[in-house]
């Protein structure tokens, strides 16, 4: 993760994390520990997969003591197997117990989206599909789930509701229709917003081009609706297919010539990476 966004955006939600944990003193850690004694603990990774959120992990162990050593043998992105000497943290064995929880906890769920979309990213190669993220993330997780996408071979969709212009089946609503939904944003937004609408139907997918909307996503189709609307798009909008979209049933809109596929399942549906703090040690001469 860039170091500045680190300092900027993660750093205070880290310290959320760890606040969480830590109400008033880690009774166990300082029951047994009554002093600063130097150790060193090994992460191993518990079962194959994609790597990402290194220096997330770090920068828990660093906040809680800034001479905190870690060291990694992997970078982000990288595949790991089940058993591999991942990395070491070193430094006062109570920093090494007091933040164990919190680092895994950022690093398994990162790495579990990495994992996740990887898997998926491979299904889409070759087709010349880009395969995006939604706003469908942990509440004060986005940052960092969103950079697990990035890692695993997908792209970000919006990163929030000031990044882009999505007019969903609400705001239609709202509007009145899909022309005036189209029509009030191109009049609000700043020039430089491409203007994104859902629609259910093959009658909206008319109104979105009519309206000229930049890009049409094509919300919960069968691969026949969504073929025809391609049909009638005919390259006057880009095109996104959303809704439902999974590791399961993403093959089925491979061969439609979509533009775009989001999938919320990134975020929202992907399991964790099975990952261990072990092997504590006092270091000699501690």
């Amino acid at each position: 993760m860039n170091s500045i966004t680190m300092k900027m955006q993660a750093d205070k939600l880290i310290r959320m994390a760890l606040q969480e944990d830590i109400t008033s003193e880690d009774v166990s850690t300082n029951a047994v520990m009554r002093s600063a004694v130097k150790g060193t603990v090994d992460l191993i990774a518990k079962e194959d997969g994609i790597i990402a959120g290194l220096d997330v992990y770090a920068r828990v162990f660093q906040i809680l003591d800034e001479k905190t050593e870690i060291s990694f043998n992997f970078k982000d992105g990288e595949a790991v197997k089940k058993g591999d000497l991942l990395g070491t943290v070193t430094g006062d064995i109570r920093v090494l117990l007091s933040g164990e929880r919190v680092a895994l906890n950022y690093l398994q769920r990162m790495s579990g989206i990495a994992t996740y979309t990887h898997s998926v990213a491979s299904l889409l190669e070759g087709t010349g599909i880009t395969l995006l993220d939604t706003r469908k993330t942990t509440p004060n997780m986005r940052i960092f789930e969103k950079y697990a996408v990035r890692v695993g071979g997908g792209q970000n969709h919006r990163y929030n509701l000031s990044d882009g212009v999505l007019l969903k089946d609400n705001h239609i609503g709202a509007a009145g229709s899909v022309a005036n939904a189209v029509k009030m944003a191109q009049e609000y937004a700043p020039f430089v917003r491409k203007i994104e609408v859902e629609v259910e139907t093959l009658d909206q997918v008319k109104e979105a081009v009519e309206a000229g909307a930049d890009i049409i996503m094509l919300d919960n189709m069968s691969p026949a609706e969504m073929a025809e609307a391609i049909r009638i798009i005919d390259g006057r909008a880009e095109t996104e297919c959303s809704g439902n979209m999974t590791i399961e049933n993403i093959k089925t809109i491979t061969a439609l010539g979509v533009d775009y596929v989001s999938s919320g399942a990134l975020t929202h549906s992907a399991p964790i990476l099975d990952l261990s703090l072990k092997h504590l040690r006092m270091l000699d001469g501690a």
